[in-house]
């Protein structure tokens, strides 16, 4: 996994118990993994130019992007990319100074962009284009692009955002116990 996670700067990524990384993605500088995350084939994760933070139980799946923007004279804060709790990235997703509430399914190739904000208990349709600075509320099917609100998630849909997270943290321990059996 060293050669995955690579310094930029003075930043070297931090990662937490029981995390997986996997060998073809590249992990750079000012970004932290928490407990259980995992980091599926050929994603890059780059926290050059501000902060990404994804939380706990969370999976990245293949192909993804997720990048920040730099502070300036106009945005002081720049935006960092925030990753909530038990949250599933599709494959394919771009994720590009965003923040993301716990228990978010962000389907396959869909983009995230600045300053956007979904809030928890999100679904988020494959292909869909989520604007600058757009609100995702809480309890909603988002599809399209640019994305629309849909309608509330089903008790059956927000059971399975749990559900897709679990899995992936299943499917993480068994890719870990694999490495070490060899």
């Amino acid at each position: 996994m060293s050669q995955a996670l690579r310094r930029y700067q003075h930043y070297f990524p931090k990662l937490g118990c029981r995390v997986m990384v996997d060998p073809s993605s590249v992990v750079i500088g000012n970004t932290e993994l928490a407990d259980d995350v995992s980091i599926w084939p050929l994603v890059v994760i780059r926290g050059d130019v501000n902060a990404i933070k994804i939380a706990a139980r969370s999976n990245i799946q293949d192909g993804s992007i997720l990048h920040v923007t730099h502070q300036s004279d106009d945005n002081p804060d720049g935006y960092p990319l925030l990753i909530g709790e038990d949250v599933t990235v599709g494959h394919k997703a771009v994720l590009h100074g965003c923040r993301i509430g716990n228990r978010v399914l962000v389907g396959m190739g869909s983009i995230l962009l600045d300053g956007a904000v979904v809030g928890d208990d999100v679904i988020i349709g494959a292909g869909s284009l989520v604007p600058p600075g757009k609100q995702l509320h809480s309890g909603y099917l988002y599809f399209g692009n640019p994305v629309r609100q849909i309608r509330p998630l089903t008790a059956s849909e927000l059971a399975g955002l749990l559900y897709s997270a679990n899995n992936y943290l299943r499917w993480k321990d068994e890719y870990l116990q694999q490495q070490t059996d060899l």
